[in-house]
């Protein structure tokens, strides 16, 4: 029998009273055509205009470009040689030199740091073949991260017809991007000396705006100037995504400023906060304790109140295996589904032999040990 309860979250005793957020300033004004602010753990919006409008995207393109690089060759170290097809691209470069070898990481460093077009043909090139086929390959990425309103037609953001994306898509692939270790440590690194060369980082948030980590700057005539970038503070990760932007760090400052204030980082749930026991049948032990399995965020604004459901079964057979599941605690911000923690079970609970046996129970046993 299942026990189901739909309480407030500081009564589930799961971590400390949640503290009601400083009041903050309301949402800035911004330059931007489009924008967009989430929370990179959840996925929380909290600020958007018009994010869902398809508009030229220009060099952030470049970070599907070496998601799609490091997913299809892992090994980053293979020393690629540059073909003369893969020199001479327009735009902002890393300035390749035909037949010099360069590793596929020196080159991932060109393309995020110095936004090299050169670099994402010889990635593409390099990775898939031929241009082309890279470009098929990002495309099914979109796909698969959810990107609907997004297309590629190069792997550098030049304008071209068919090459499009939204501020809420590009958000979406900042926010993979951010968790594989390896590009999350270069779209954040300032300088380097790598492949023979050296590079500063475009990105200007990295030494003006406290906390930022990342990530790329884009512009083209079309496009306008583009900017999608992540801070971090107090353990909370935002993502900022600006396109056709002509005050794009002032905006993006102004967008974290209002998110860290606003939406500040608030505890659900505490990994091993046991908070629950179950009656245990057919065992000395009566009780089994139960915890949540892991910790759980979600940015809240001030006033929002978090509804928790329990279920939680009413007792168990021994016996029971600590770390095992025991029911599931789901949360809510009014009817939508914000989180869920697995409870588990905080002890062992062994079997016991009843003390009394009846005559056929010792029956039974007499002709198991004679066996």
């Amino acid at each position: 029998m299942k026990r189901s309860a739909a309480v407030l979250l500081a009564a589930v005793l799961l971590a400390p009273v949640l503290c009601q957020p400083c009041r903050a300033a309301g949402p800035p004004q911004l330059s931007a055509a489009s924008a967009i602010l989430v929370d990179a753990e959840s996925g929380r919006v909290l600020y958007a205009q018009d994010a869902d409008e398809r508009r030229s995207i220009a060099s952030i393109t470049k970070l599907m470009t070496a998601l799609v690089a490091v997913e299809s060759t892992p090994d980053v170290d293979e020393v690629v040689t540059i073909r003369p097809e893969w020199t001479g691209a327009e735009g902002s470069s890393m300035y390749l030199r035909a037949g010099e070898e360069v590793t596929l990481k020196g080159l991932l460093y060109g393309l995020l740091l110095a936004s090299g077009n050169d670099a994402a043909v010889a990635i593409a090139g390099y990775c898939a073949g031929d241009v082309e086929t890279f470009v098929d390959w990002m495309n099914e990425w979109a796909a698969e991260l959810g990107m609907e309103n997004t297309h590629f037609a190069n792997p550098n953001g030049l304008d071209q017809e068919g090459h499009y994306s939204t501020a809420a898509d590009m958000a979406k692939l900042a926010r993979v991007v951010m968790e594989h270790e390896l590009l999350a440590d270069i779209v954040g690194t300032k300088s380097i000396a790598i492949a023979g060369r050296s590079f500063t980082n475009h990105n200007k948030l990295l030494w003006q705006y406290d906390g930022c980590i990342g990530l790329k700057t884009g512009y083209t005539g079309e496009a306008g100037r583009t900017l999608v970038t992540c801070a971090q503070r107090d353990g909370q990760r935002l993502i900022a995504v600006t396109l056709h932007d002509s005050n794009d760090w002032a905006d993006h400052a102004a967008l974290y400023d209002y998110g860290f204030s606003a939406y500040p980082r608030q505890v659900l749930a505490t990994a091993g906060k046991e908070a629950w026991h179950v009656k245990v049948a057919g065992s000395l032990v009566q009780m089994a304790g139960v915890c949540t399995a892991n910790d759980l965020y979600y940015p809240l604004q001030e006033g929002e109140r978090v509804r928790a459901e329990l279920d939680l079964a009413r007792e168990v057979e021994a016996p029971v295996e600590q770390g095992a599941v025991a029911g599931e605690l789901r949360f809510y911000l009014g009817d939508e589904l914000i989180g869920t923690s697995y409870l588990v079970y905080s002890q062992d609970v062994r079997l016991d032999v009843p003390k009394y046996e009846g005559l056929l129970d010792r029956i039974v046993r007499f002709f198991i040990r004679e066996i």
